[in-house]
């Protein structure tokens, strides 16, 4: 089995440091028994999972200081969910979920590594139309409407799993698919709000190009 290079990194957080696993960098792939290939991971997106985006760095540096209080909090696609570590170094009620394989191993290595407790973690698809989730009352996400389809899938994921008053943060990039997004939140009865993001120089990881970060708000 080719053995995968990581990097160990912290980012800082206010008072709080993350300490962090990661891929070195998107080069990186190892399917072995051709799990991920399985389930429709093509090797050029198989190490998309494990590394830290520059909109997933937005995402916990906004969680760092939210109001979580009594709040049960879902993270869709989480990635290498810094923000659901973020939260969880806040003691908050947090679940992450991901379609990716190894996610989840990701997840519990660096949740060992900043000494915090596990972190529930539920590996789903999108299409998913049954899931042992339940409700929750804020529902995150970074970077998530990368292919055509996302906007279909994501949306009724969402309110799949959304209380009935429930706040929706999704911090893009400049995705084009953004616009269909919001259209179909809209359509299932949130209202829609958006922010830019303008201080880029405040993150420690690249932009890859991208400029016109936006945090999309959904509520209801």
């Amino acid at each position: 089995m080719p053995l995968l290079r990581v990097r160990y990194q912290t980012i800082e957080f206010g008072d709080t440091d993350i300490h962090v696993k990661t891929l070195r960098d998107c080069q990186e792939y190892s399917d072995p028994d051709n799990i991920a290939h399985g389930i429709g991971i093509s090797s050029a997106n198989w190490s998309l999972f494990g590394v830290i985006w520059a909109s997933g760095e937005i995402l916990a540096r906004q969680m760092y200081e939210y109001d979580i209080n009594g709040k049960r909090i879902l993270e869709v696609g989480c990635g290498i969910a810094l923000a659901s570590l973020v939260l969880n170094s806040r003691s908050a009620d947090i679940t992450a979920t991901d379609y990716h394989p190894d996610a989840e191993r990701f997840l519990n290595q660096n949740t060992q590594l900043n000494n915090d407790k596990p972190i529930p973690f539920t590996r789903t698809s999108w299409s998913d139309h049954i899931t042992a989730l339940g409700k929750f009352d804020i529902i995150i996400g970074g970077d998530l409407l990368y292919e055509r389809g996302h906007a279909d899938d994501l949306s009724q994921f969402i309110d799949q799993h959304a209380n009935t008053h429930c706040k929706v943060m999704i911090v893009d990039p400049g995705r084009k698919q953004h616009a269909k997004f919001s259209k179909k939140m809209i359509g299932l009865g949130y209202e829609f709000y958006s922010e830019a993001f303008l201080n880029l120089n405040e993150l420690s990881q690249p932009t890859n190009g991208y400029k016109n970060f936006r945090t999309l708000h959904y509520q209801r």
